[in-house]
C-alpha cells in the first residue's frame, strides 16, 4: 500500500552544544565525533588569535575584525556574537547546504548564538555542558595552560552568567566523570536521530511501504 500523501522531510539533525569555557565541551565533542560517524562539525569564524596547536580551517576560520564585520554586513553568518572581546560567527550557507543534503551538523556555540540559531532552526537539539563545580572549572582552566591569569579570572566571572542560561537548552550534561558524560552525550545524539521525522526521512521507502502517514 502506497501513501501518496507522504512528504519528504529533512533527514539531517542540528546539534547545538554550549558550555562555559573549561567545562570540557571541546573534549566531549571530539570524543563524540570519533565514536559516532556521520556528524559534521561546523567550523566557526572568529577574530581571536589562534591558541597553541590550533590550525586555521580546523578549529576555527581565523580572520580580522574588519573582515568579520564586512562578512556580517553581507549577511553571511547564521549567527554572530561578541564573546570575551572577540567576534564569532557561523556560516549560514554551509549549515543550510549540509542540512538540505540530509547531513547531521554539530555546532559548538555560546548561549547567545544558540538562541539566534533556534530562530532559524527551531527543531535543533540543544545541549548544555556544566562543570561539577566552580572549583573544578577553575582547575581545568589552569590545567590546560592556554590562558593568562587575567583571562582565567575573566572567564570565571563570566561562567555564572553563561550557566544561568542552561535552562534554555533541551538537555544538560554535568561533566564530572568524562566517560559518563560522553555516554550521556552519545545517548542524546542517538535518541535524537530516532525521532519520527528523522526516521521518516532516512527510511522513507519503509514508511511508504508500511503505509505510515506523514
Amino acid at each position: 500500500m502506497t501513501n501518496q500523501s507522504f512528504k519528504p522531510r529533512n533527514a539531517g539533525s542540528l546539534f547545538l552544544v554550549s558550555a562555559p569555557s573549561g567545562a570540557g565541551k571541546s573534549s566531549l565533542v571530539n570524543a563524540l565525533l570519533a565514536k559516532i560517524p556521520g556528524i559534521a562539525l561546523s567550523i566557526s569564524t572568529t577574530t581571536r588569535a589562534p591558541r597553541p596547536g590550533e590550525v586555521n580551517g580546523r578549529e576555527y576560520h581565523f580572520t580580522t575584525v574588519e573582515e568579520f564585520l564586512a562578512a556580517r554586513e553581507r549577511g553571511e553568518f547564521l549567527e554572530s556574537a561578541e564573546v570575551h572581546g572577540n567576534f564569532y560567527g557561523t556560516s549560514k550557507k554551509w549549515i543550510e547546504d549540509t542540512m538540505a543534503k540530509g547531513g547531521d551538523v554539530l555546532l559548538e556555540i555560546d548561549w547567545q548564538g544558540a538562541r539566534q540559531v533556534r530562530e532559524h532552526f527551531p527543531e535543533a537539539v540543544s545541549i548544555f555542558i556544566l562543570p561539577p563545580s566552580i572549583q573544578a572549572l577553575e582547575d581545568r582552566l589552569h590545567k590546560r595552560g592556554q590562558d593568562s591569569e587575567q583571562t582565567i579570572t575573566r572567564r570565571l566571572l563570566g561562567a555564572g552568567a553563561e550557566m544561568a542560561h542552561a535552562s534554555e537548552f533541551d538537555f544538560v550534561i554535568i561533566n564530572s566523570v568524562f566517560e559518563n558524560a560522553l555516554d550521556e552525550f552519545c545517548a542524546i545524539v542517538t535518541a535524537s536521530r530516532l525521532r519520527f521525522d528523522k526516521q521518516a526521512a532516512r527510511c522513507r521507502d519503509i514508511f511508504i511501504q508500511l503505509g505510515i502517514p506523514n
